[in-house]
């Protein structure tokens, strides 16, 4: 794959996985034919993580991203925000702050242009919390940096087998009924429509939304949510010209035939659309996040510091977010 320019990868969270799976992505790269990225956050957490993970991975220090051409095939890009001592599994306020540094760092790079796509590592929320981080999470903190409003940030997950996005996201499945409206799945899937056009080259996106309830409330005999709520939303999206059709009962949305009708699954709610793609895609699954002028995809999965700097760290969803996100920018750049 050729790029212009490079992919900015924050380190995420030192202590969690993300730094041993950005150096064994790079070991991988011309068998997984990635594109040119570069780390942003530490150089000597990068070597010590990949030494601890039994890989020969040598680093080249940067100091931009149009250094990254020529040392990219023989040594891992490093931009050195911070020189940090290796401790994996341990997380403390100093790693919270690299990976904040950085996560602002590369975010600004790929907003000036000088990197193709943004990929973030895991990050720990409760420990960025304690180093000034304000923000539900990575997602919403690139949209604001991005001047986009949270609620025009969609989150998709998608996976070889399946591409899903949730409505409502992290709260409590007894508040989804009273979060969702008609207008707010008209608006979220339809940033979907049009990303799937721009970023995936799908010309003419099939979206296929879920129902809130069991068999899709069954007429109302199941609540009425699917009746008053779904299938109005459904209809302002056909009338936009997008090709949604809905509500469908969740439970027969999954399958291989089923799935074979629609390019992304419109679902209510997180573990609607999480439980899917991660019984499909475990080590596959990509969050996307849709909507934003850059393109920002990470490894869906959190710091695991609990196997940090063991070596069994999958780097499976790290090579499919490294590689989505140089598919979804070549796009943009009509590359």
């Amino acid at each position: 794959m050729t790029l212009l320019l490079p992919l900015a990868y924050s380190i995420g969270d030192p202590a969690g996985v993300g730094p041993e799976l950005a150096a064994a992505a790079w070991a991988m790269r011309a068998d997984e034919a990635l594109p040119p990225f570069f780390v942003v956050g530490s150089a000597r957490v990068i070597e010590e993580a990949a030494r601890r993970r039994g890989l020969s991975v040598p680093v080249c220090a940067v100091k931009a991203p149009d250094e990254v051409a020529g040392c990219f095939a023989d040594a891992l890009p490093v931009l050195d925000l911070d020189d940090l001592p290796y401790d994996p599994g341990t997380p403390d306020d100093a790693g919270a702050s690299l990976a904040l540094n950085a996560l602002a760092t590369a975010t600004g790079l790929v907003r000036s242009g000088a990197a193709a796509a943004l990929v973030t590592g895991p990050v720990a929320k409760s420990r960025l919390a304690r180093v000034g981080f304000y923000h539900p999470g990575q997602t919403e903190f690139v949209a604001e940096a991005c001047g986009i409003s949270p609620e025009n940030a969609v989150m998709m997950l998608a996976g070889p087998s399946l591409r899903v996005v949730p409505i409502t996201v992290h709260v409590a499945l007894r508040d989804v009924p009273d979060l969702l409206t008609a207008e707010l799945i008209r608006n979220r899937a339809a940033i979907t429509a049009a990303a799937l056009i721009r970023d995936y080259g799908i010309a003419a996106p099939r979206l296929a939304v879920a129902g809130l309830n069991p068999h899709a409330g069954e007429d109302g005999r199941m609540g009425s949510e699917d009746t008053e709520i779904v299938a109005p939303a459904v209809a302002l999206l056909r009338e936009a010209g997008i090709d949604a059709f809905g509500p469908l009962p969740p439970d027969t949305m999954f399958h291989a035939e089923a799935r074979a009708g629609y390019d992304v699954a419109i679902c209510m709610y997180h573990d609607q659309a999480l439980i899917p793609l991660k019984a499909l895609d475990f080590d596959a699954g990509v969050n996307v996040t849709l909507g934003l002028p850059i393109v920002r995809t990470s490894p869906d999965h959190g710091t695991a510091f609990g196997i940090a700097g063991t070596g069994t760290a999958r780097v499976g969803p790290t090579i499919a977010a490294l590689r989505m996100a140089g598919d979804c920018a070549r796009r943009r750049l009509g590359q």
